[in-house]
Parts: structure tokens; C-alpha cells; sequence
């Protein structure tokens, strides 16, 4: 019979390196093991957090008093008409690579990105104008309240910008596996296209430190100006706004939004540190673990971007990572 592991240190599963103990870890390997670890919890009445990769999160150095659960259900095959279906556990990298040597196309817009297909779901993860939601068919999950399958299409799994009905239950409903779509394509240039997302974010992101990759959503044009007005269609014909003395490019992601590293920079905080944590000079959306930060060195740089550019700009910038 499976059993738990007590005190298993989070800092080894997130990328920030950062995080105290779990009270109890579990990596379910099968959807039956994850039924198990979940009526397992609610027996000892233990909370539960449902890990993916590690990639948006921010665990407390507290650690998590409770079942911290890992599915990581690896299977990965590929299905008559350019479908391939894929557990929540497998690593998008993975899942790409998989894509290519099948010659299927539609996923290049997520090389490098880090992270599993599970996390990717749920947080309907998106860069270089494509979401995950795009060649998502239909997504398998275990609802943990009524204990039983839920079998959802793409449009039930009402996704939205970094969002999903996953994430809106707060780990209630968790990603089994998902059946994506796509569609025939040549294999050299899957492969290119996937090298050159790879490519830009080793130049343009602080890989070479622990980090968790956007720590705030972009922001969307309408919270600057009005959906429809003058100064929006404006912004959007010419591909940038000047806003408050300073000017921002805008961009589609999907719909039009400003950087949130640019917002971050013009408030002046660019490589301002906290402790062991920095605001990083390459890109300043990201916060980086530069010398063995806590979580509260992260935090409190997460309060003074959201504070300085309220305070400069007007704009209630959101976290896209996750606090735990």
C-alpha cells in the first residue's frame, strides 16, 4: 500500500528553491493513487495542496501544514487525427519534443516553457500569442468534493486570461490528463520555431538564477483606457501608449495589454533587492533568488512593485504567481 512521506522540504520542488517542510508529500504515479491520497486526507483531515511543476509558486518558509500531492501521471501517446493525449505529470518540454518526432504542430509558441501539461492547464498558460486553451480538446480531472471523474470539453474548463476553472476551485478539481489536438506540420521547421522560443528566453529572462519565471499579469489596455474609446483604439492601431511620462509598447496577449515588467522599471525599481531576493535588471517582472532568499525576501518585493506603481501609475497590478 502507498504511504506518505512526513517532512519532505518544498524548496526541492519549485523552482524558486524556496519553500519549509511539508507536513505530509505524496507523487500519485496513477489517477487510482490519486483517489487513494485524497481519501487518505480527508480521513486524517489534513488539508491538501495540489502540486505541478513548481514553476508559479511561492510556497511560505513555513512550509505547508498538510498533504501536499503530486500527480504525476506520465502518459503520453499519441491518437488517430492528430491528437495526443497526455497525464498532467509530463513537462511541457516533453510534451513538445513528443509534438515534433510526430510531426504535429501547434504547441511551438511554448518552447521553453517551463512547468507540466497540469500547471499549464490549470493557469491556461501563454506566451508568443498562444494559450494552452488553443489546442486543448477535452481535460480529465478527479473532483475532490464529490469524489468521482469529470470528463470536461475545452469550453467547460471555462478558460480566461491565466485562468481556468481549475484554478478558480482552488485545487478542489485536480488535472489527470488532457487530450490536445493539432495538426500536421513539417518537422524541421516545429523544431526551428520551438529553438527560437527557447532562444529568446535565455536572452531576454534571468535564467541563470532560481526565479519563477512572471511574477505579475501583463496589464490589459481597458484598465488604462476605456474599451472602445478614442485613446484606446488609438493605442491599438499604433502599437504603444504614452501614459503618466512614460511610453509603452502594446501588445496582443491575447488582447491588448502593456508589460508589466515596463511598469515595474518605470517605477525605478529595477535591481532593487530584498534580502537573498532581487528585482531583476534583465527583466523586471521577474524575482530572482540571487543568495538563498526566504520567501518573506520575495514577498516583499511583491508588495513594493504592486505599492510603487499603484503609487506612480494608478494601476493594481495582479500576481500571476501563486502564494502558498
Amino acid at each position: 500500500m502507498p504511504k506518505f512521506q512526513e517532512n519532505v522540504p518544498l524548496s526541492k520542488f519549485n523552482h524558486y528553491k524556496i519553500g519549509g517542510p511539508a507536513r505530509f508529500f505524496f507523487e500519485a504515479k496513477n489517477e487510482k493513487e490519486v483517489v487513494w491520497a485524497v481519501a487518505e486526507a480527508k480521513k486524517q483531515k489534513l488539508k491538501v495542496f495540489i502540486l505541478s511543476g513548481g514553476t508559479n509558486l511561492l510556497f511560505c518558509d513555513k512550509g505547508f501544514d498538510g498533504l501536499v500531492l503530486r500527480p504525476a501521471i506520465m502518459a503520453l501517446k499519441a491518437k488517430t487525427g492528430g491528437s495526443i493525449e497526455v497525464g498532467a505529470g509530463v513537462f511541457m518540454k516533453d510534451l513538445l519534443n513528443f509534438a515534433a518526432e510526430k510531426s504535429l504542430s501547434g504547441l511551438e509558441w511554448a518552447g521553453g516553457l517551463p512547468g507540466t501539461v497540469g500547471g499549464a492547464i490549470r493557469g491556461n498558460a501563454g506566451c508568443f500569442g498562444g494559450e494552452a486553451k488553443d489546442n486543448i480538446v477535452s481535460v480529465r480531472s478527479f473532483d475532490t468534493k464529490a469524489m468521482k471523474i469529470v470528463v470536461r470539453s475545452a469550453q467547460e474548463c471555462s478558460f480566461k486570461y491565466r485562468d481556468s476553472v481549475f484554478k478558480k476551485k482552488h485545487g478542489a478539481e485536480i488535472v489527470l490528463s488532457a487530450t490536445f489536438t493539432l495538426t500536421k506540420g513539417d518537422k524541421k521547421a516545429i523544431l526551428k520555431s520551438i529553438k527560437e522560443k527557447i532562444e529568446y528566453r535565455k536572452k531576454t529572462h534571468p535564467l541563470e538564477y532560481p526565479n519563477i519565471g512572471s511574477t505579475f499579469k501583463n496589464i490589459p489596455l481597458h484598465a488604462i483606457h476605456e474599451k472602445g474609446s478614442q485613446e484606446y483604439k488609438k493605442a491599438v492601431e499604433a502599437h504603444e501608449l504614452s501614459f503618466r511620462g512614460s511610453r509603452f509598447s502594446v501588445k496582443t496577449d491575447p488582447f491588448p495589454v502593456i508589460s508589466a515588467a515596463k511598469l515595474i522599471s518605470e517605477s525605478g525599481l529595477r535591481g532593487v533587492s530584498a534580502g537573498g531576493a532581487m528585482i531583476s535588471p534583465k527583466h523586471p517582472n521577474f524575482i530572482v533568488n540571487v543568495l538563498n532568499a526566504s520567501s518573506c525576501d520575495a514577498r516583499s518585493l511583491i508588495t513594493l512593485a504592486k505599492s510603487e506603481v499603484f503609487k506612480k501609475f494608478g494601476v493594481q497590478m495582479e500576481e500571476e504567481v501563486q502564494l502558498v
